[in-house]
């Protein structure tokens, strides 16, 4: 008996190598491994990489931009520091006080304004009320310890009747 052997058709030849290529394309491609490195930025495309090709706990914090990653829970407190250094010094308890001479005609008038006690002097003047022609002021000044105002007035001619006002700008001072 005699085995007939018949030629393929040239549609069967073009199917069978196109075949053999595929396959022969993707076992060499599972053969020969990829050099490190040689798939960078440049080679993927947008949304190339996703969650489900990325493996689980590979990433580190430094992979991901400022504010991508939630904050985690607060830490318990530590324990308190030094105290730091005394703020600066300050005023407080302004107080502006003063006191007043009779008003007359007397030629010479002096008078002077003490701080409350536990306060200290920061200022001070004075000022003449009533009939003021020919009436001014000759001194006022911080007394010797700061702790008072003075002021003082003599007068050449008769003014009438006026008053010799002082005041003193005092507070607590630290």
């Amino acid at each position: 008996m005699r085995i007939s052997v018949r030629r393929p058709s040239p549609a069967l030849v073009i199917a069978c190598v196109g075949l053999a290529l595929a396959l022969g394309g993707t076992s060499y491609a599972a053969v020969v491994s990829v050099p490190r490195n040689s798939v960078g930025t440049a080679q993927l495309k947008n949304s190339a990489v996703t969650s489900a090709k990325v493996k689980n706990h590979s990433l580190l914090r430094v992979d991901f931009a400022s504010g991508q990653l939630p904050a985690g829970p607060a830490g318990p407190a530590g324990p308190a520091g030094p105290a730091g250094p005394a703020g600066p010094s300050g005023l407080s308890g302004l107080e502006r006080v003063q006191t007043t001479t009779a008003s007359n005609s007397s030629a010479t008038k002096q008078q002077s304004q003490v701080c409350p006690t536990g306060k200290r002097l920061l200022g001070g003047g004075a000022r003449i009320d009533g009939s003021t022609a020919g009436v001014a002021i000759q001194s006022s000044y911080p007394g010797d310890d700061n702790t008072y105002w003075a002021a003082a007035r003599e007068i050449v001619a008769n003014a009438g009747n006026w008053s010799l006002t002082v005041f003193a700008v005092c507070a607590v001072a630290s």
